[in-house]
This record gives structure tokens, C-alpha cells and sequence, in this order.
């Protein structure tokens, strides 16, 4: 499997394209810009772009779709909560997916969004703005935020430290990094009580 991130300057999102370099098959990972390096990278490796996986439907993440789907026949894959303006597979916690030769699993983390998903493929978090280097994403409130907080730990900190954790903003990390030094999961002070 090989990963290859696309800032897009104009949505200040990453946008990842995950590809199973035996077969050639690829997919992406939210779209928040379609821009001629984005697809230059796409057909200079001649992968075969199958599918896209958003994390969650905020613009920044999403906007490139219209785009992208007019260059290539796409299949979309998003939480039944995402409501985008294309149709979609749902996605659902702990699926396992079988996409462009590759095993997807999903990890429904709400907390920034309702539809929040996490992407695990191979030893790669795909988390868009669950979690980030050094700190996680914002939410409406403390409740939702103190949620965010404790499914990061249940979900997403079982797995091997040192699995990659690509963001949907800033730089890939580590989970062991995150787990020592991400500020946002150091502060204790919102947390939910347990009853």
C-alpha cells in the first residue's frame, strides 16, 4: 500500500490517495479540492481511481466531489448522518470494507460531527478532524467535546502505538505521540463523569 497526501491550498485540507500498487486500484480519501496536482498524481502513476471515503461532510473536505466526479466514475462512501449532495454507500462503525484491493475498516468517532468516521487501512488512521498532531477537533460544546475526547481513547488508542495517523489537517503523526503529548487529550478537566 502506498500513501500519498495532496494539500490543497485553497481548503487547507489534506487529501490522501491510498493506492494497492500490485493491482493499480486506488481510492481517495476526502476531497477538499480537486486540483490539476491532485489528478497529475492520479494518471503519472496510472492508478485506477475506483472510490473516494469522506470522513465527515464539512466543506473543506468535500467541495472537490462535483469536480472529481465529472473527471472519474467514483463510488462515494460516507456515514448515513453525512447528508452529501451525491448519492452514497453508507458506511457504518466497524465495517470492513473491501475497496480498490484493499481492507478499509470504519471507526465511528462523533464528537467534531456527527458523522465523524476514522478510516483504518492497513497500519494507517485516516481521521479527518477527529484527531489531529497535537490536538482534536473542535465541537460545539464541552459535552460533545469530553465525548470526542473519550472515544479517541477507547477507539482509536487500542490500536498499536505506532500505527500513522494522517489528519485531515497538519502533519501525519504517530498514536504513541498523540497518546504523550497532544494537549487536547492531556486536559481532563471536561471530561464526562462516569455514572
Amino acid at each position: 500500500m502506498n500513501i500519498y497526501q495532496h494539500f490543497s491550498v485553497g481548503s487547507l485540507c489534506n487529501t490522501y490517495l491510498v493506492a494497492n500498487k500490485r493491482s493499480g486500484k486506488a481510492l481517495l480519501i476526502d476531497p477538499g479540492s480537486v486540483e490539476v496536482e491532485l489528478i497529475t498524481l492520479i494518471e503519472s502513476h496510472c492508478f485506477v481511481l475506483s472510490d473516494v471515503l469522506i470522513t465527515h461532510a464539512h466543506l473543506a473536505h468535500c467541495e472537490g466531489l462535483g469536480t472529481l466526479k465529472k473527471i472519474y466514475d467514483v463510488r462515494l462512501w460516507a456515514s448515513e448522518y453525512s447528508g452529501l449532495p451525491f448519492p452514497y454507500t453508507t458506511v457504518f462503525d466497524a465495517d470492513v470494507l473491501k475497496i480498490a484491493d484493499l481492507e478499509v475498516e470504519a471507526i465511528h468517532v462523533p464528537g467534531h460531527s456527527l458523522d465523524s468516521l476514522v478510516y483504518k487501512i492497513g497500519g494507517a488512521l485516516f481521521t479527518g478532524d477527529v484527531l489531529h498532531s497535537g490536538w482534536i477537533g473542535r465541537s460545539r460544546g464541552y459535552r460533545e467535546q469530553a465525548l470526542l475526547r473519550d472515544l479517541i481513547e477507547k477507539k482509536l488508542f487500542s490500536y498499536d502505538e505506532n500505527t500513522l495517523l494522517f489528519p485531515g489537517h497538519g502533519s501525519p503523526s504517530k498514536l504513541r505521540i498523540e497518546r504523550l503529548f497532544n494537549a487536547d487529550l492531556r486536559t481532563r478537566e471536561a471530561r464526562i463523569p462516569n455514572l
